[in-house]
């Protein structure tokens, strides 16, 4: 009974060690600097005419000399990131966002892939008529076999602001695809848009296991200005 309540006890202070670990990087993240939508006049939608912006991403599978890697205030932090190659988005994991208005995303994909865990985040969610494009070609899903990653907008859980979903994969270059001048292969495309509501704040991340640790959800895909970071509507 005793050797029992021990390991309990013993589990149940290692899952608080590491909530507590999620909870500190979640509050405490380095910001790099904040990257605005560019506005881009109006737009009709289905429930009429509203404000439109546009957003502007890159993902890359490391730093290198034409990308040096993310800009964020804890330089050991990068340091330690771009020695072990660690993939980013690019310019930066800050966003901001106008409120009440649709919001067109294209982000350039540069890195391989794989499977990902769960095959719900293979399939746009929470964008216009849940779809994107491809390299100009409209989807509703990708092979799960063959996400790079995902960009994933999501709420804090003790928030009292407005539900807000919002996932798009993005699909993998292929193994052997030839690196062009800077370093990478020709990017994959892909765009998509949504409506954002009230102002608030919000995190994203990337739902890929392309980091380190414990089924390589660790390192990159908890340090902000690598690949998650916050989304703030205004």
């Amino acid at each position: 009974m005793k050797r029992a309540l021990f390991a309990f006890l013993t589990v149940l202070i290692g899952v608080a060690v590491v909530a507590m670990t999620a909870l500190f990087v979640s509050k405490n993240g380095a910001e790099p600097p904040t990257l605005a939508a560019t506005p881009a006049g109006t737009a009709q939608t289905a429930g009429g005419e509203v404000k439109h912006a546009t957003l502007e991403l890159s993902v890359f599978p490391n730093a290198s000399a034409s990308q040096p890697g993310p800009d964020i205030p804890t330089s050991n932090t990068t340091m330690v990131a771009n020695s072990q190659q660690w993939p980013f988005y690019s310019p930066s994991t800050s966003i901001q966002l106008p409120a009440n208005a649709l919001v067109t995303v294209t982000i350039h994909q540069y890195d391989t892939g794989g499977q990902i865990y769960n095959n719900w985040f293979a399939s746009p969610t929470g964008t216009v008529d849940n779809k994107m494009t491809v390299d100009g070609k409209e989807v509703t899903s990708i092979p799960p076999a063959n996400v790079a990653h995902t960009f994933t907008i999501h709420q804090y859980p003790e928030s009292n602001e407005p539900a807000w979903y919002v996932s798009v994969p993005l699909p993998a270059q292929a193994d052997n695809a030839a690196n062009e001048a800077n370093g990478y292969p020709k990017p994959i495309d892909v765009t998509f848009s949504f409506m954002t509501g009230a102002p608030g704040n919000y995190v994203w991340n990337c739902e890929f296991p392309c980091g380190t640790g414990y089924v390589q959800f660790g390192g990159p895909m908890s340090q902000r200005g690598f690949m998650s970071g916050t989304v703030t509507v205004v």
